[in-house]
């Protein structure tokens, strides 16, 4: 039996995960997959209960589950300069290092470009260093009112392993194909360190095609032909830019769902914030939530070689094609008029 968490987060999160849980129980009950779930608090809520935005019961109860649906955090809206209202450091606790997050394009909704799909992966611990990758004091200093100075960390370890998951993850794609994105030209021990792992694991999995462009051309190649690309990995910074760069190519990061996955456990997290204008109106788009927990399960189904656990996956995906394309329950910003838990009815009624 496979352990999930549930953690609504803050604001929207309060809406948009009860419909990927509802979808993700009902692909569970049609496949006949066994899960446990389990209600933690986090964020504001867990701030509330136990005057810490990560509990620790929460942090131990997540250390023995597969892994976990964490909605948005509102983060921003926290009281400064009180060290029990910060980002929830789950990310770093459980050295989850793989941020990975699809790109794809829908027919009838309305985008830059058509018929892409990509699977963007990041690595997330290492790359220029800040308070939310540093175990200990930071990786930018100022030693006087002039000078600032920051630092980057490439490791062979971290490079390797993050390049293992997208190899992984291309070797299960119709097209089977992996670009390295870097600038080993200019950078050529910290981009060199990571194309070079990048280099090793192309020759284990000679099934997969593999090639390595630059940073700054591949900006220009995602604007103008998204559509030749299938799985791209890089490394943190620049991960962060790109993957907002093919959210956009496809209608903006309502569309972009999100998981971050580690050794042995893994947290399905859309990209989008909490998005506090909207939180309690019933209009917030839950396809980017939904779509994170379908990958939560797929990402089960690999690891834990568990095959209800990947056709769950493939309903869900299935189900949402199927919404969108008769357009009849989407919300708003996807051009329909559908309130939140409407489309997350119709998506577990097409599971």
């Amino acid at each position: 039996m496979l352990k999930v968490g549930i953690l609504r987060g803050d604001d929207i999160g309060l809406e948009v995960v009860p419909e990927c849980i509802k979808v993700m129980k009902a692909a569970a009950a049609k496949t006949g997959l066994e899960v446990e779930w389990r209600e933690l608090p986090i964020g504001k809520r867990g701030h509330e209960l136990h005057g810490n935005t990560l509990p620790q019961m929460t942090a131990e109860a997540l250390a023995n589950c597969d892994g976990w649906v964490m909605g948005p955090i509102g983060h921003a809206a926290y009281p400064r300069n009180d060290p029990t209202w910060v980002m929830p450091p789950v990310r770093k606790r459980f050295q989850l290092f793989a941020s990975i997050k699809p790109v794809k394009s829908y027919a009838n909704i309305k985008s830059v470009h058509k018929a892409v799909d990509i699977v963007f992966l990041r690595e997330v611990n290492e790359g220029m260093m800040s308070s939310s990758v540093v175990r200990a004091g930071s990786g930018e200093f100022r030693p006087n009112d002039d000078i600032s100075v920051g630092m980057r960390v490439i490791t062979r370890k971290g490079a390797s392993r993050v390049a293992r998951e997208a190899f992984e993850i291309a070797r299960t794609r119709p097209r089977r194909r992996v670009t390295a994105v870097h600038k080993e030209p200019v950078y050529r021990l910290c981009c060199g360190m990571f194309a070079e792992e990048c280099r090793k694991l192309a020759k284990e999995f000679s099934e997969v095609a593999f090639d390595e462009v630059n940073v700054d051309s591949m900006a220009m190649k995602l604007v103008l032909n998204p559509q030749a690309y299938d799985v791209i990995v890089t490394t943190n910074q620049y991960g962060d830019i790109l993957t907002d760069e093919g959210a956009g190519l496809v209608g903006g990061l309502g569309l972009a769902p999100g998981l971050c996955a580690g050794e042995h456990q893994a947290m399905a997290q859309a990209t989008h914030g909490s998005a506090p204008d909207i939180a309690g109106k019933g209009i917030a788009n839950p396809y980017a939530m939904i779509m994170s927990g379908k990958m939560l399960f797929e990402w089960l189904g690999r690891k834990r070689n568990e095959p209800r656990a990947t056709e769950a996956a493939k309903r869900i995906d299935a189900a949402m094609d199927k919404v969108i394309a008769e357009a009849k329950h989407l919300t708003g910003d996807l051009g329909g008029k559908a309130s939140t838990s409407r489309m997350g009815d119709a998506v577990a009624a097409a599971v």
